[in-house]
């Protein structure tokens, strides 16, 4: 893991330094007042001290951003992850056509308005970062309700109308923190649905937030309780203990366990996979390793039940959909966090099944875009508490 995070500083470091050359380059091609070369100097010298503050932090094992706000935190995040790279590879190209093009002699005219709309372009990447990070932190605290009907088939008489809250990936910690927890909570339970399902990512990474969590899902009120499996975030701290602290918690986390519900007479079975059961692999052996799960718990199954799976990971899906279980609940993908449309971005670059319901046989699906944020933006993904309603 400490490889890994040294990786991605080096690259941090690459892009921003490809980056300030590029850019401070097409400035003195362009004449630029001095001012702007210290402006975007000081810009790339504080994004970089930023990041590494934010990364070297978690090699010291602190929670990223730990001693920041979120203002602070989400411009790191939205530059260093989002903007660097693009900004580094627009830059090379574009002062490399102004050396071939010989604009420099061109474009230094103070009269020239090329010259003035290149000045402003080559500072475009500062604003637009600012401009992101504004969204951001307007976003952090807003979710919707996305309501779905569900047509199961063969669904017992006396379940259609039943209702389920699903919420997902809360990340509470340095972004997902504060009022939006209350409203989360308020919102839930203004719904009054007859069962509250959540499907992990409890936590960011740190388990002093765990508490925070706990105080959360148990003021969240239906007719039928509460159920949590777990996520890869809330492993990432340390894996063992999570998961004494969930088992010590009173709350019913489900890992690799089943609990019963009787809803008018109907047996309803819920299943909670754990994320530790695919840590590490690849998509076919995290799929066989929570097929073999998954037959392990759905031994326990009686005839008759109507069986629900919480899976942070809607890849579960296919097992689920091969085991005849009517309805899976899954996580993890932030609904591809920054979509260009419905169906262009991060979501079917990465993922199968990204948001929202899905279809196999007569199993279904409904992956949830989180209701919480790990990263500051989203495009054409909100974080969301989704309403069920079974028919």
């Amino acid at each position: 893991m400490r490889s890994f995070f040294l990786i991605i500083l080096g690259v941090i470091f690459l892009a921003n330094f490809v980056s300030w050359f590029a850019l401070d380059s097409i400035l003195n091609l362009l004449i630029a007042p001095k001012v702007l070369h210290r402006l975007w100097g000081g810009f790339i010298l504080f994004q970089v001290a930023g990041m590494a503050a934010v990364i070297g932090g978690r090699l010291l094992g602190h929670q990223p951003g730990t001693g920041m706000g979120r203002p602070l935190l989400s411009l790191f995040m939205i530059w260093n992850m989002l903007l660097a790279l693009p900004t580094a590879l627009l830059s090379m190209i574009w002062a490399g056509t102004l050396w071939m093009m010989g604009s420099a002699n061109g474009d230094s005219d103070p009269e020239s308005p090329w010259r003035t709309v290149g000045l402003i372009a080559a500072l475009l990447p500062i604003a637009i970062a600012l401009i992101a990070t504004a969204i951001a932190l307007w976003q952090l605290n807003r979710f919707r309700v996305r309501r779905l009907k569900l047509t199961i088939p063969h669904l017992p008489e006396t379940l259609k109308g039943f209702t389920i809250a699903h919420l997902s990936d809360f990340h509470i910690g340095k972004l997902t923190r504060g009022k939006v927890l209350d409203e989360i909570v308020a919102t839930t339970n203004r719904l009054d649905v007859d069962l509250i399902l959540v499907t992990g990512d409890s936590i960011n990474m740190a388990l002093e937030d765990l508490p925070k969590a706990f105080e959360l899902f148990r003021a969240m009120k239906s007719r039928h309780g509460l159920f949590v499996c777990e996520g890869n975030h809330d492993l990432i701290e340390n894996h063992l203990g999570f998961e004494s602290a969930v088992e010590s918690s009173g709350l019913p986390f489900l890992l690799n366990q089943s609990a019963m519900i009787s809803v008018n007479g109907q047996a309803v079975q819920i299943i909670g996979l754990r994320w530790g059961e695919g840590m590490g692999r690849s998509h076919e052996s995290i799929s066989s390793l929570w097929d073999d799960a998954l037959q392990r718990l759905l031994a326990m199954r009686s005839p008759g039940d109507f069986t629900i799976l919480l899976a942070h990971h809607p890849a579960a899906f296919d097992a689920a959909a091969a085991a005849g279980i009517p309805l899976t609940l899954a996580g993890h993908t932030h609904g591809g966090q920054l979509m260009l449309t419905p169906t262009i971005g991060f979501g079917p670059w990465l993922y199968r099944y990204w948001s929202g319901l899905y279809q196999k046989g007569e199993s279904q699906l409904v992956v949830s875009n989180g209701t919480g944020n790990w990263f500051p933006l989203r495009i054409n993904a909100p974080a969301e508490i989704i309403h069920l309603t079974l028919a």
